[in-house]
């Protein structure tokens, strides 16, 4: 099979030869050997760049460069042909007086986008009217890569955004916003800033985590090379194809054991817990409510299972739709982010109380992440992510507050849910050092 110098050779000789010029050429390659497509695309000198894999692993994507850039999801979507997927995603909370340089949504057409389906390696080129961008985008690749380094850092210091006694005020007052007004449910976040010794390349964390978390979906975005957004997130928003619709309902969640009898004894205890099975509820409850007016049938998992991942456990209930004619997936994502697991209910109730009460702006963290494309979309809620700008990972983890939650309880959660990343950096400095450090 064309190896990936001869396929970039052969797409170069099409741009001369070919008449008249599609939208896209597509060549399949075999991927050389020895080569980790992460270390590959931290090679290359192309933005925006975006790295994505499926839960599943069944497929991965390289996508570099822009042909073309979105804001705005729905007016992206009109002009796409087939065989096009536009990358990108779009924020929590999107730009406001307290973060003026926040994108409400990003996406781009890639000029490259290589794609690995089941094993099979594809290459495709997104034309434009201009095919002197083309070639000088083609030749801008850099075959050969170096070996990424594990993570290896050292902490210099460490910062929450809020500091655990800000945080128990802050989820009093939740409670008792529930208690006396429409507010059922809020997420509370945390961000947690860790300054290191040195840069650390993005691309070096996601191979980390992509190595031992095997069952979230993986994804980065560069828009340069000192600011990327990274993560390793078990929840998937949706997934479309035509008119069936895949999403669910990931909410309730507890630590592992430290050996198997305890880990069946949390599980066990997470199954039959009221507080928990009540806030899976609630977020099943919301997302059918947005899905059934654009649904002919609406079929919800009865009861939650177990999703263990290596940190924590998750209740989990799958939802699947048989979306009525021509529903586009930007409306899709209209309805359904943020959803009840990151936000709360009622749904614009929850945003305000996290909008006024966080001491922080969320950006992009619990935002969504994926594609967009003419006969199939799919995207996952960015959560377990990070902001990685220089020398500073800015890491995030929510907690769903409902009836009943406890403060240390939740300070806690958000500890196991950052390790998902928080573990593959160094150890934090002790307290001395720390305090020298600031």
């Amino acid at each position: 099979m064309t190896d990936l110098s001869q396929a970039i050779a052969r797409l170069v000789e099409s741009l001369s030869t070919v008449s008249p010029l599609p939208k896209q050429i597509t060549l399949p390659f075999q991927w050389p050997e020895r080569t980790d497509p992460i270390d590959w695309l931290h090679t290359q000198p192309l933005f925006p760049k975006f790295y994505w894999q499926t839960r599943d692993g069944t497929e991965q994507v390289l996508a570099l460069g822009q042909v073309k850039t979105f804001s705005d999801p729905a007016s992206a979507e009109r002009q796409l042909v087939k065989g096009q997927r536009i990358w990108g995603g779009r924020s929590f909370d999107g730009r406001t007086e307290r973060n003026q340089r926040c994108l409400q949504s990003f996406f781009f057409l890639p000029q490259i986008e290589m794609a690995c389906r089941e094993g099979q390696w594809s290459i495709t080129l997104n034309l434009c009217d201009d095919l002197l961008k083309v070639r000088a985008a083609l030749s801008k690749l850099i075959t050969q890569s170096q070996r990424l380094s594990p993570p290896d850092c050292d902490v210099l210091a460490t910062q929450h955004q809020p500091e655990f006694d800000q945080w128990s005020a802050m989820l009093g007052d939740a409670l008792s916003a529930i208690e006396t007004t429409e507010l059922q449910k809020v997420v509370l976040a945390r961000k947690t800033t860790l300054e290191l010794d040195r840069a650390l390349p993005a691309a070096s964390l996601l191979k980390a985590t992509v190595e031992i978390n095997k069952s979230n979906f993986h994804f980065l975005l560069a828009l340069d090379e000192k600011h990327c957004f990274v993560g390793s997130t078990p929840e998937r928003l949706f997934w479309r194809n035509d008119s069936e619709l895949y999403t669910e309902a990931l909410a309730g969640t507890i630590g592992r054991g430290k050996d198997a009898e305890e880990d069946l004894s949390l599980a066990t205890w997470l199954l039959n817990d009221s507080k928990n099975i009540y806030e899976n509820r609630l977020v099943v409850d919301d997302i059918t409510q947005r899905l059934n007016p654009h649904s002919e049938q609406l079929d919800v998992e009865v009861t939650p299972h177990l999703v263990r991942l290596r940190n924590v456990q998750h209740l989990k209930r799958d939802i699947e739709a048989n979306l009525v004619a021509d529903v586009p997936s930007s409306t899709l994502l209209d309805l359904l982010q943020p959803t009840a697991a990151v936000a709360g209910l009622p749904r614009e109730k929850a945003v305000d109380f996290i909008v006024e009460n966080e001491p922080f702006v969320r950006g992009w963290y619990s935002g969504s992440v994926g594609y967009l494309s003419p006969e199939q979309s799919e995207f996952c809620v960015a959560i377990r992510s990070a902001l990685i700008v220089d020398n500073k990972v800015h890491l995030f983890a929510g907690a769903g507050i409902v009836p009943g939650s406890v403060a240390e309880s939740e300070w806690k959660e958000l500890d196991r849910k950052m390790a998902t990343l928080r573990n593959l950096l160094g150890p934090s400095p002790d307290k001395h050092m720390e305090k020298k450090a600031g």
